[in-house]
Parts: structure tokens; C-alpha cells; sequence
């Protein structure tokens, strides 16, 4: 073990920051790194005495101490000082959740001639994996391990010359022989090498400019990279994106930090902490060099002080570690257009983003945009996601960038530009919404309703996120628009989407304004969301009466009418079949005075399924089969793909009655022709529904081979977590078929 280790090894059981050692010794904080880095072989015999005092070592440890502090000194003229100035630095002792990327490694380092980046963003652990990988193979590079730290995010990153400077001198070639220009100096760096076998780390580069004459691609030769930047026009080089550590693998480096014993007392508290931390080895390292550092704090008192997000980052630091320093470096270095949309992303509310998107959010044309968030990218500030062209924030760098957005833009400014984006994405929502509506047209921003469903799919942690924080400004009536214009949409997605809570914000926004119409309409959506989506039968009643009485005070018969049906509904569903024929007969009565796509429709379907729970199959096909013969009357009223997706729907009714009736195999073939429609329109959860429906006819039918191809494909085709109950069930189905 060298001093440097030794010294790392005990100032670390003893709890001590650098900054904090070198209080009690003396001895800079700058030359206590070069120590534990290995840019210093071993400390003189008098500061090695005082380091041993400051650390209360006595006995055998400090003899060990001082022992080897002088094998040190004994050995350390047979470096020489060039050499040691590119020497590798000390490993980190608790590296863990890397194994694969260390493997990786060290099989293109058997392979040799490579070029070899670690590329990702601040604090992630590139300068760690590298070192720990540059250790490991250092054996199959008998000629040499150098290294240099290229300091590409300084304002004044090391030049290529001074790099090649410091790397021929390493190689022993005099000063005096050394070329002028950096192109000579490249090539003899490389004759040099030929016939070597050597390794060389590059640590934090800058660009490929920087690294281009530096590398190390001899045929013996490994060259190891660590960038923020993705470093794609390197040629013939191989690339490890390093991402965030797992949970467990960010518990585990906690317990390396602080014991395995502490992680145990509060297994909850330090999973919680790792999630604060981001799982950034660099965030996890310094909380745990905290919590190493203060014995007497629990996990649990760390977890309270990183729960508030505006002091989160200033408790990520210790001693001379700070992960707000690890961002900034980045942050300094980037475009004034893209700093300006750093910042600025922070005022979208939800997840990943576009560029359409980010434009709004940064105030720029969308054609600038794309620069920018692929220099962002390069900086390691934002990530790239799946499907292609979205990006998202880190949780921490978010914080930073938040920290920014306040620091360099006024408050007015910084209102005026997060209520712009929440009002963009409200009224954008909100037409998307209405272009499912049954007699609607596509107008507005979406020519057409998939283009729509597509931007509300794509967008929904946006546009959800953004109606709660209207309802918090108290923007009501935008809120309420949203949710009354969630209606139709909501019903091609029910079984996805938070619909009971944006419509129970409709409905507060509704009593906020005192708008008895809306908080009729809004109940009704309520109350569906509630026994439709959430299966709660028993509070859906409840809203939907709350509904009717509030229609039958101001004399809305049209939420009337849909009261009366959305009850009928419930009431089936709680078995109580005669009160829901009578409201669902008092719902189709007051429909008349509608028009058909609007409400008849709907509404005689509800008629069709209680008559089918009464087991009167005759009566609700006759329901169903005139439904679709008066959509075909009704045909140019509402627009072709509304009137496919809405009569798909009465098809499947038609599927369970005749399933009901026993007539299994024309079931099958109602739900299939059904789903096909579904399918065509994108609607997932009514495919799934049908899928199941489908598989259960034919297994009843005796079709076994077809029922299990069918219920395989619905358990392949729907993974979403969303639709696990759903998935269930169809494994239920599955088990009741006999074996192949």
C-alpha cells in the first residue's frame, strides 16, 4: 500500500474532511490531495510525524504510518519527476455498481489499439470507473500508466501542446529535444509509442480537438477517455455511456461510506436518501462523507434536510467536495442561447420534452432550438430519451437549473414566462380534447384527431401537471376548460390517465366560480372517473346524484339526461337492476330531445346493457342492432372516424349479449371486428378490453388453438403497469384452456 493510500485509509476512519486536516496539522489542503492522489510518493519525516498526531494514530498504527512514509521517500527517486507528474491517480476504495463497465474495459484493453470514452453527465462517476479500470489492467501495460487531467470544463482547459509536453518528458525525452509545434510533437509522442505497451487516461476532456493528438492508438496501447460530452467524431473509438447508479447499487456505496451496520438500522431512510442523491455516485459520496463525518446524525435527520428542494444541492457538499460546482463548470462553458433555455426548461411542469416544447418554454424559434438542446446534451446537462428527439432534466440538475433561472432572471420576467407555458399547455390540452367531441371537426392546432391523441399521449405529464398548478394560481376557468374538454377523449382512454383528479380540479374550479352549468357537467365526468376508472361504485353514485341535483335545480336537462344515465350505470354494476333500468329509461326519454351523436347514442347503449343484466338479451340486441342501423341514418352528422370508433362500441355490446345468449362463437367475431376498429384508432384500452372478450368467446367455443394465439398476443401487446389488472385476467383465461 502506498502513503497516499494509507493516509486516505485513516483519515477517513478518523471522520476527517481534508479541509479538516489540514486545520489540524498544518500541512495545505493541496498537499494533502497530491498525497492521496499519488501526485506526491510519501511526506517528509517531520510532516509525516504531524499528519500521525493530527490522526491520533499511536502504537503499531502509527509505527506503520511512519514506516511507510519513509519506504516512500526511499523510493521515490526512482521516479522521476516528469513521470510522476502523469502518474496515475489513486483509485477510489468503495467503487461499486460498475462491474460491467469495468469488464467491458478490460476486454478492449486485452484487445489494445483502442480508444476507449466514458462519456456522461457531471457527478455520474466517469474520473472513478476510469481510474479503478486504468488500476486493473495497469499489469498489461508494462511500459507505463499515464495520466492527465485535460481540465476541459476550466476556462482554460490544457492545451494539446502542454499535454504532449508533459507526456514526452514522462517518456524521458529531454526538454531540449522536445518539438516546437504540437504536430510534431504528436508524431514523436506516437513513434515513441510504437513499440510500447502503455496506458493512458485522459481524463476530463473537453473536445475531440483536444484529444485527437493525444491518443494513444499504437498497437500495444490503450487510451482511456472521460468526457461530458459525447465525443462522437472521434474516429475508431468505442464508447461507455455511464448512467446513474441503481438504488441498490447506491445503497451499497452508502454502506461502503458509512457501514453497512448504520444502512441497516434504516434501510427505508437511506433508500430515500439515495433518491435525493439522484443516484449520483458524487451526490451519494458526499452524503455519505456527511454522514461518516457526524456520527451522531441518523440517516433519517439527512433525508428531512434534503426533502426541501431549494436547500437540496447546499446539502450536497463536504469539505472540498461540492456537486453545485460539478454543474456550474458545465453551465459556464455553454452558449448564451443555450444557457438561456437551461434555465428556462425549468418552467415545464413535467417529464420529458421536445423541441416544440422547449422552444415555448425558452421563448425561441423552435429552429434554434435544436442547437441548443443538443449543446446541452453535450454538457452532460440534459439526457437524452426514448422515443427519440425527447430530452429530460436529471432531478439534481434541475435544482441547479432552477437555481440559475432564479439567480439571472427577474421575478417578473420569470412569472410572465411560466404562466405563458402553463397557459400554451392548457389551451393546447383543451383543443386536443375537443377534438373528439362526436360532431366536432379537427380545427385548431391538430388537422386531425390522431394527431391530437398523439400530442395528448405524448405530453400528458406536462398538460396534467400543468392544470394542478393553475388550480393552485387559481386559474379557474382554465382548469375547468381542460376538464370539460376532457370528456370524449377521456372515454377512448379510460383505462389509462388521471381522470378522477382532473376532473374532481374541474369540479373545485367549477364551485370557485360559482358556475352551477359546469359543476353539473363536471360532476357527471366525476363521478364516471369514479365508478368507470377507479371501480368505486359507492362514491360514484354519490357524485352522480350530487350532479342530478344540480341539473334539476337550474334546469339543465342535458346533464339531467346524462345523470340519469351515468346512475344507471352504477346502480347495474351494484346489482340493483330495476333502479337502473329506471333511471336508464328516464336518461333515454330525455335524450330525445338531443341529437343522436351527441347523447342518444350513449345513453340507449346504457339502455341495452341493464336489459342485458336482466337477462332480456332479445330486447338488448334489438337496442343495439337499431343503434346501428340509425348510425348509418345519422352517418353525415358527426366524422367518419368518431362514428367507426362509436359504433365499434356498440358492436361489442353486441359481442357480450350474444355471448350471454351462449351464441360464443358469433361473440368472437363481434369482439374481432371491434377490436380491429379500436386498434385502428389508437384506442388501447378499449383493444385490451376487447382482446380479452375475444379470447374468453372463443375458449367458450371450444376454439382453443385460436383462444390461446389471442390471449398470448393481448399479454405481449399491453406491458403498461396500467393494465396489470387487466393482465390478470387474461392469464386467468389462459389457465382455463386445456394444454396444447
Amino acid at each position: 500500500m502506498t502513503f497516499g493510500e494509507l493516509l486516505l485509509e485513516y483519515r477517513a476512519a478518523a471522520g476527517l474532511s481534508q479541509a479538516q486536516l489540514s486545520r489540524r496539522s498544518g500541512i495545505s489542503v493541496r498537499a494533502l490531495r497530491d498525497l492521496e492522489h499519488g501526485r506526491a510518493q510519501a511526506a517528509q519525516q517531520r510532516s509525516a510525524e504531524v499528519l500521525a498526531e493530527a490522526l491520533g494514530l499511536a502504537g503499531p498504527e502509527r509505527a506503520r504510518f511512519l514506516a511507510v512514509a519513509k519506504e516512500g521517500r526511499r523510493r521515490s527517486p526512482r521516479t522521476s519527476p516528469a513521470r510522476a507528474l502523469c502518474a496515475l491517480p489513486v483509485p477510489v476504495r468503495n467503487l461499486v455498481g460498475r462491474d460491467e463497465e469495468l469488464e467491458r474495459i478490460r476486454a478492449w484493453a486485452r484487445a489494445r489499439g483502442e480508444a476507449v470514452a466514458i462519456i456522461g453527465q457531471p457527478g455520474v462517476g466517469k474520473t472513478a470507473l476510469a481510474v479503478a479500470a486504468a488500476h486493473s489492467v495497469a499489469a498489461d501495460f508494462p511500459d507505463g500508466c499515464f495520466a492527465i487531467d485535460l481540465r476541459g470544463m476550466d476556462d482554460q482547459p490544457v492545451t494539446p501542446r502542454a499535454a504532449l509536453d508533459r507526456l514526452l518528458r514522462a517518456l524521458g525525452v529531454p526538454p531540449a529535444q522536445i518539438p516546437p509545434t504540437e504536430a510534431e510533437q504528436s508524431g514523436l509522442f506516437r513513434m515513441l509509442l510504437e513499440q510500447r505497451r502503455a496506458l493512458l487516461l485522459l481524463d476530463n476532456a473537453a473536445d475531440e480537438a483536444q484529444v485527437r493528438p493525444l491518443l494513444a492508438i499504437a498497437p500495444g496501447c490503450l487510451t482511456l477517455i472521460t468526457c461530458r460530452r459525447a465525443l462522437a467524431g472521434l474516429e475508431s473509438a468505442r464508447w461507455i455511456p455511464l448512467e446513474s447508479l441503481s438504488e441498490s447499487g447506491g445503497v451499497e456505496l452508502l454502506s461502503t461510506i458509512i457501514g453497512a451496520d448504520r444502512v441497516a438500522a434504516e434501510p427505508k431512510a437511506a433508500r430515500e436518501l439515495v433518491r435525493f442523491c439522484g443516484n449520483l455516485p458524487l451526490a451519494v459520496r458526499i452524503a455519505g462523507n456527511r454522514l461518516a463525518t457526524r456520527s451522531h446524525w441518523s440517516l433519517a435527520h439527512l433525508v428531512m434536510l434534503m426533502r426541501d428542494e431549494g436547500t437540496r444541492l447546499s446539502s450536497l457538499s463536504a469539505g472540498d467536495l461540492e456537486l453545485r460546482s460539478a454543474f456550474e463548470v458545465s453551465y459556464r462553458r455553454l452558449s448564451p442561447s443555450a444557457r438561456l433555455l437551461f434555465r428556462r426548461l425549468t418552467t415545464l411542469p413535467g417529464v420529458d420534452f421536445g423541441s416544440g416544447l422547449a422552444a415555448v418554454a425558452g421563448g425561441l424559434p423552435e429552429e434554434e432550438v435544436g442547437p441548443c438542446l443538443d449543446e446541452l446534451v453535450d454538457a452532460g446537462l440534459l439526457q437524452v430519451t426514448l422515443p427519440p428527439g425527447r430530452y429530460q432534466f436529471h432531478d439534481l440538475i434541475k435544482l441547479y437549473a432552477v437555481e440559475c433561472w432564479k439567480a439571472e432572471e427577474e421575478a417578473g420576467e420569470r412569472a410572465r414566462r411560466y404562466h405563458g407555458v402553463l397557459d400554451h399547455l392548457l389551451a393546447t390540452a383543451t383543443a386536443a380534447g375537443l377534438a373528439f367531441f362526436p360532431e366536432e371537426t379537427a380545427t385548431g392546432p391538430f388537422p386531425s384527431r390522431e394527431e391530437a391523441a398523439e400530442w395528448l399521449s405524448r405530453e400528458e405529464s406536462h398538460w396534467v401537471a400543468a392544470q394542478r398548478a393553475a388550480a393552485a394560481l387559481g386559474h379557474h376557468r382554465a382548469v375547468a376548460e381542460l376538464a370539460k374538454g376532457m370528456h370524449w377523449y377521456s372515454d377512448t382512454q379510460w383505462m389509462q390517465g388521471p381522470w378522477d383528479r382532473i376532473f374532481a380540479l374541474g369540479v373545485d374550479a367549477a364551485r370557485a366560480l360559482d358556475s352551477k352549468p359546469d359543476l353539473a357537467l363536471l360532476l357527471n365526468f366525476l363521478g364516471w372517473a369514479q365508478h368507470m376508472c377507479l371501480g368505486d361504485n359507492e362514491t360514484g353514485l354519490v357524485t352522480h346524484r350530487q350532479a342530478l341535483a344540480v341539473a334539476t335545480e337550474i334546469g339543465d336537462r342535458r346533464e339531467q339526461a346524462w345523470a340519469h344515465g351515468y346512475l344507471g350505470s352504477v346502480l347495474m354494476r351494484l346489482g340493483r337492476l330495476s333502479e337502473a333500468l329506471e333511471h336508464t329509461a328516464k336518461a333515454v326519454e330525455l335524450s330525445r330531445e338531443f341529437r343522436f351523436w351527441e347523447m342518444q347514442l350513449a345513453v340507449r347503449t346504457r339502455l341495452g346493457r341493464v336489459l342485458r343484466a336482466l337477462g332480456r338479451y332479445t330486447e338488448a340486441l334489438a337496442v343495439h342492432r337499431q343503434l346501428r342501423e340509425e348510425g348509418e341514418k345519422h352517418s353525415d352528422e358527426a366524422p367518419a372516424e368518431t362514428r367507426r370508433w362509436m359504433m365499434a362500441s356498440v358492436t361489442l355490446d353486441i359481442g357480450r349479449t350474444l355471448r350471454e345468449q351462449g351464441e360464443h362463437q358469433q361473440a368472437a367475431l363481434m369482439f374481432h371486428d371491434a377490436r380491429l376498429v379500436f386498434a385502428e384508432g389508437g384506442l388501447r384500452g378499449l383493444v385490451a378490453e376487447a382482446l380479452l372478450s375475444e379470447g374468453r368467446a372463443l375458449r367458450e367455443a371450444g376454439e382453443y388453438a385460436q383462444a390461446r394465439e389471442t390471449l398470448r398476443y393481448a399479454i405481449t401487446e399491453f406491458r403498461d403497469v396500467v393494465f396489470q389488472e387487466w393482465r390478470d385476467e387474461v392469464r386467468a383465461e389462459l389457465a382455463r384452456l386445456p394444454p396444447d
